[in-house]
C-alpha cells in the first residue's frame, strides 16, 4: 500500500476516533456503514408487547436515552425508568420527566430506588441486572424480559485488532443466566440464543464502533492497532466488508412466590 494512502487512512481513522462519542445510544454516525441485528430470530419489542398491558406498571432499567422505552408507547403514568451513565441521565431528565415518566438516576443494579413489589413487568436491554433485586421489585407473578449481549460477542473483530484479549463478561451465557434466575425464584418462560453476522463496510466505522464499545475493545486506539487496521482495510478492499459475529440471548421469566 502506498505511503500517501497509508497516511490518508491514518488521518481519516484518527478523525473517527476523535468523534467517538454518543448521546443516548445513538449509532446514527455509522448508519449505512455497518449492520448488525438485522436477522435475530426474535423481535424484542414484539415479545414485550405480547405481555405488556396498558394498566401494568413498567420499569425499564438501564434505559439508555429512553429511545426504546418510548417506542413501546406505554402510558407514561405507568412507566418508570433508570439510567446510570451521566450524559444519558441528563438526557432522560430532559426527555422523560416532562412526559410524566418516573425516572430516577441509578448505577447500582443491586440497589434500585423503588419499593418492593412496585412493578408488573421489568425490562432490560443490554444492561446489567441483579436477579435478586429484580425479584424484589416485581409483584407476585411479575415478568422480567431481557435481551442481552452474550460473552462471545464480536470476538473475531476483537481478535483482529487486540489478539488475546480476555472475555469481558464470561458469565454472560444463556445457561448460566437462566440458572441464576431460577435460583432467585423465577420460572423461565422463554430462553433463546442467537449468533448472527456483524459487518463493517469501512474501517473508519469500525474505529468509531470500537472506541464506543470500549469494554469489548480495551486499550483500542488507531495508533496502537494501526497495522491490524491496515489488514482490515485490505480485507474490505478484497471483499467489500469485514465480518464478525454478534452473540445475543433473550430471557422471559416470571416471579414465583412460595
Amino acid at each position: 500500500m502506498e505511503t500517501n494512502k497509508i497516511d490518508q487512512l491514518r488521518k481519516t481513522w484518527e478523525a473517527e476516533e476523535k468523534t467517538a462519542h454518543i448521546h443516548g445510544w445513538d449509532f446514527s454516525h455509522i448508519h449505512g456503514r455497518y449492520e448488525e441485528e438485522q436477522d435475530l430470530p426474535w423481535d424484542y419489542k414484539t415479545i414485550i408487547d405480547q405481555y405488556l398491558l396498558p394498566d401494568m406498571k413498567l420499569l425499564d432499567y438501564d434505559t439508555g436515552g429512553g429511545e426504546f422505552l418510548l417506542s413501546l408507547g406505554h402510558p407514561y403514568g405507568n412507566t418508570a425508568a433508570t439510567e446510570g451513565y451521566p450524559p444519558n441521565v441528563e438526557l432522560c431528565r430532559e426527555t422523560l420527566l416532562p412526559l410524566g415518566i418516573d425516572f430516577k438516576a441509578c448505577d447500582d443494579v443491586s440497589d434500585i430506588p423503588f419499593p418492593d413489589g412496585s412493578f408488573d413487568i421489568m425490562i432490560n436491554r443490554h444492561g446489567s441486572f441483579d436477579p435478586t433485586e429484580v425479584f424484589r421489585l416485581l409483584k407476585s407473578d411479575g415478568l422480567f424480559i431481557t435481551q442481552q449481549v452474550g460473552a462471545r460477542n464480536d470476538r473475531e473483530l476483537v481478535e483482529m485488532v487486540l489478539p488475546g484479549t480476555p472475555l469481558p463478561f464470561p458469565e454472560a451465557e444463556l445457561n448460566i443466566q437462566t440458572d441464576i434466575l431460577k435460583e432467585a425464584g423465577f420460572e423461565i418462560l422463554r430462553a433463546e440464543e442467537a449468533f448472527r453476522p456483524i459487518r463493517f463496510f469501512d474501517v473508519g466505522a469500525f474505529v468509531w464502533f470500537a472506541r464506543i464499545i470500549e469494554w469489548e475493545f480495551p486499550g483500542f486506539s488507531v495508533d496502537h492497532c494501526f497495522d491490524h487496521l491496515l489488514e482490515m482495510q485490505e480485507e474490505i478492499e478484497r471483499n467489500g466488508t469485514v465480518k464478525g459475529t454478534i452473540h445475543r440471548y433473550l430471557i422471559a421469566a416470571q416471579k414465583k412466590n412460595g
